[in-house]
């Protein structure tokens, strides 16, 4: 964003909020695809970024949805849903019976356990309905099944005029760098195909794939991207699965798009340190990897200024708590109270990751910045305490 842009902005809207530009997303999509593989389709997790869905609806395939929240976040913004996965390690039975028997058809429900396999299944012998299941594969923890529960669920239901097993998802983690650990649980899942197809008979078409696409956060990572997602395409079009392969994103499609800016609202010096108090904080956003700020985020001070007589400040959010430190010691130059810091990369999870009701401070503003430069509010600063009883 420009200067005019941010001071635009900051007339518009009081501090603390978001900016989620439009144009960075959606120029961000279109590098992911131009690097992998063509016939690679792309899952968006939405919760990663609640806000966005509307935007993406035409140019994302999926939407993994994992609460009754998101579905109704996803209804309101109008995606189809057939575009839509209904996901989650619990999924709540009034509203799986509703979706089952009702006229809203979800393109798929994820099945993490043999409990939801059985909850799913008898709803669709009910209503006679058939059922789209993509089976998912554990990587350890409590998500997804084990290798065998997945490959009993194939062999005793195959010929089930009430399913539709389409195939397996996996997810084991995010901000994953290394393309031998990928590799290894490509391989992982590719065997687990391999084996269903040749032992029971069961060719599945598809596979659903979270590979954790890193993101650099902070000051000093230059991880080279273009470079890893090369290597990564290349294992990609060794699999033996050659049905339809859809990646699960959801940090990686929406970080860049999202900014965060708060404003300094006290300065002091204490015991030798200089602090600088904002009216936002760990409550409104956190960073992945961050602990007490031992890292620094990509931050500037705004209005910029010259880089001379730099001394180093902590910055502090507003509640009471010492865990309220969002930049340890950060080279500034002539800091004002009035001063606006903003973070970048901030479009996934930073907003939804805090301890939001800490000190019932409202939480912050967002605004939408469409591909014309032009600013939307999606939602005042709201309220968290509650209304007179």
């Amino acid at each position: 964003m420009n200067k005019k842009l941010i001071e635009t902005l900051l007339e518009s809207h009081p501090t603390p909020f978001y900016v989620f530009d439009t144009g960075v997303l959606k120029g961000r999509i279109a590098y992911l695809r131009s690097v992998l593989p063509e016939n690679i389709a792309l899952c968006y997790a939405v919760k990663a970024n609640t806000f966005i869905p509307g935007v993406l609806k035409d140019i994302i395939d999926r939407f993994e949805v994992c609460s009754p929240g998101e579905l109704k976040i996803c209804r309101t913004q109008n995606l189809m849903s057939e575009k839509l996965v209904i996901s989650g390690v619990y999924k709540d039975p009034e509203l799986m019976e509703e979706l089952v028997k009702g006229e809203f058809l979800p393109g798929a429900y994820t099945v993490e356990s043999v409990g939801q396999f059985k909850l799913l299944h008898g709803l669709a012998s009910r209503y006679k309905k058939k059922i789209p299941m993509l089976l998912r594969l554990t990587s350890g923890g409590q998500f997804g099944m084990d290798a065998e529960d997945i490959c009993n669920i194939v062999k005793n239901s195959r010929n089930d005029p009430c399913l539709n097993i389409l195939g397996i998802q996996y997810f084991s983690g995010t901000q994953k760098k290394s393309l031998r650990r990928l590799e290894r649980e490509l391989n992982e899942v590719d065997r687990l195909l391999e084996k269903l197809d040749k032992e029971y008979g069961c060719r599945l078409p598809e596979l659903e794939f979270g590979p954790g696409l890193p993101v650099d956060y902070f000051a000093g990572e230059n991880f080279n991207e273009e470079e890893f997602l090369q290597g990564f395409a290349q294992l990609l079009k060794g699999l033996s699965h050659k049905g339809k392969i859809t990646l699960e994103l959801g940090r990686s499609i929406a970080a860049s798009c999202g900014t965060y800016l708060t404003r300094i609202v006290d300065t002091k010096r204490n015991k030798g340190q200089n602090y600088a108090i904002v009216d936002g904080g760990i409550h409104q956003m956190v960073y992945y990897g961050q602990s007490m700020a031992m890292k620094q985020p990509l931050c500037e001070l705004f209005p910029r200024r010259p880089v001379e007589n730099e001394q180093n400040w902590n910055i502090c959010g507003s509640l009471c708590t010492i865990n309220d430190i969002l930049v340890k010691q950060m080279p500034l130059s002539d800091v004002k109270t009035g001063d606006v810091l903003i973070f970048k990369n901030t479009g996934a999870y930073a907003m939804t990751e805090g301890i939001a009701l800490f000190l019932s401070r409202n939480l912050p503003a967002i605004v939408i910045l469409d591909e014309k430069g032009e600013s939307h509010l999606a939602r005042g600063p709201l309220e968290t305490y509650p209304l007179n009883m």
